[in-house]
């Protein structure tokens, strides 16, 4: 099966004329005549962005992606090519509409017209997954539905295995390899695109992004209708806006186009830092802005999740990076373990400001991203830094938010929006409010440990048998002396603040 579905890479390939994209350097200026003779048959009459858009659609779910990403990126891509993979965010053609009936059928277990007052049979948007249409439910509630696109999942396998197999490729024949932890990137991948087919996962997603930010000013979720979903239907609410994509008609609608991309540089940060759980799929074709200025989310397949350890290297490595300080951001990567300890601090140091320095102080319009992580990923190689696959989507969500905030405001400054976001939340986990919420959120195992200490303390010492009685007591008095000592550092916090009412209480 492997190897069919790879002669099919090539067939199609070759019958749209990618080869122009990867024979085109003088050094197999050779092969590309050979395979010009072979091919002499060939008519190639449509330009090559057409050509590479429909390629990557006969080719399936993971290249579609694969073109999503490349559409945001106008800087790196020819205008003619982006403007023809834009067209791959939700203009992929649809799967007919009878396929789409028995799908819901065998989920509701009764016809259609008994499920929905109305339900259009027209797809209102379609994507390498699953395609929406809109229907009323009983009692007139307009909402969107999608349905999960038939037979997706054996193409995904087949693909995600070709990918495994240039994965241990390159762990095997490239030197970079291991440290690059291709085969983990790509279960990363494979683990989220298989959440995309179970579109209960989906809405879950959803719904846990709307209660992230209930009543917030700069973003809304759909609500989710949990009786009309199942593992190849989601029903949602219908949402009303304008693609993010047609400034102009934003313009037209008086919409603050800088307080707009202001706004997704704040959603993002908020999502990552805050809540530890962000949109991953964050091309203009799963954004709409409301009349309000609002931000609209859609498709939910694709969330990022990250623990209290990763929000934390990465909100001190962004700090230390909007201040220049590039010693800090050596030691946290050394601190972190991500290069070897014997690393030079200095010389590291060095490594990055050269990388970052030239991208200050200027807007988006002058920076990219896409040229900047190269140099890292280059400089990373130099020093054996390992890869870490869980920030894989989030590297890739942020060349998403760059590439939005260059098509609305090319002056848009990121550093001077983002460095006050990430002072106030490192603010708020490491200083006082910090303190105070982990004594808060520690609170209720406390008072049920304290009362145990003695009873565990003559357990631990009434066992005969227990080995290591020692290491239990010593570690049972060092446990008790820390707590002493976080409760004289509460008693003291509380005094400070304290002081001045107590101050004006007395004189």
């Amino acid at each position: 099966m492997h190897v069919l579905r790879l002669l099919k890479i090539i067939r199609v390939s070759l019958r749209y004329g990618l080869d122009e994209f990867f024979l085109g350097h003088e050094r197999v200026r050779g092969l590309r005549t050979l395979l010009s003779a072979v091919l002499f048959w060939r008519r190639l009459e449509r330009p090559r962005g057409e050509r590479l858009r429909l390629a990557l659609e006969a080719l399936g779910p993971i290249f579609v992606k694969f073109g999503q990403v490349l559409s945001t990126r106008r800087d790196l891509m020819p205008l003619d090519i982006a403007d023809e993979l834009a067209k791959l965010q939700d203009q992929v053609p649809p799967f007919p509409v009878e396929q789409a009936y028995r799908t819901l059928e065998r989920t509701y277990n009764k016809p259609v017209d008994q499920v929905f007052e109305h339900f259009d049979p027209v797809a209102i948007a379609s994507a390498s997954v699953a395609q929406v249409h809109f229907a009323v439910l009983p009692g007139g509630r307009e909402v969107a539905v999608k349905v999960l696109r038939p037979g997706i999942a054996p193409v995904i396998d087949e693909d995600v295995a070709l990918l495994n197999v240039a994965a241990s490729l390159i762990e095997k024949l490239w030197a970079d390899g291991r440290r690059l932890k291709p085969r983990e990137v790509i279960a990363e991948f494979e683990r989220h695109l298989k959440d995309e087919l179970d579109l209960m996962r989906e809405a879950a997603n959803a719904s846990q992004l709307r209660r992230n930010f209930d009543n917030s000013p700069l973003l809304r979720v759909p609500e989710i209708f949990w009786d009309f979903c199942g593992t190849e239907v989601m029903v949602m609410e219908r949402m009303t806006g304008v693609p993010i994509s047609q400034v102009g008609k934003l313009r037209a609608l008086g919409i603050d186009i800088p307080k707009l991309a202001r706004a997704g540089v704040e959603i993002f940060f908020t999502q990552v830092f805050r809540d530890g759980f962000f949109h991953a799929d964050m091309h203009p074709g799963n954004i709409l802005v409301a009349a309000d200025g609002r931000y609209i989310a859609l498709d939910f397949g694709i969330m990022g999740t990250l623990n209290a350890v990763d929000k934390n290297y990465l909100a001190q490595n962004f700090l230390a990076f909007f201040q220049r300080d590039y010693r800090r951001v050596a030691e946290i990567h050394i601190e972190s373990g991500w290069i070897p300890a014997d690393t030079r601090v200095e010389e590291f140091e060095t490594a990055i400001r050269a990388v970052c320095e030239p991208i200050f102080d200027r807007p988006l319009k002058e920076i990219s991203f896409g040229k900047v992580l190269l140099r890292l990923f280059q400089t990373s190689r130099r020093f054996n830094i390992e890869i870490q696959p869980q920030l894989v989507l989030l590297q890739k969500t942020l060349l998403n938010i760059e590439g939005l905030g260059r098509d609305l405001d090319p002056d848009l400054d990121l550093w001077v929006t983002a460095k006050p976001y990430l002072e106030r939340w490192m603010s708020e986990q490491v200083g006082w409010r910090g303190l105070w919420q982990n004594i808060r959120n520690e609170a209720p195992q406390w008072s049920v440990l304290l009362p145990q200490l003695p009873r565990l303390l003559h357990r631990a010492l009434s066992d005969r048998s227990a080995p290591n009685l020692n290491d239990v007591v010593v570690a049972l008095v060092n446990s008790q002396r820390r707590l002493n000592r976080l409760l004289a550092g509460l008693l003291v916090l509380l005094l400070i603040v304290l002081l001045p009412c107590i101050a004006r209480w007395f004189f």
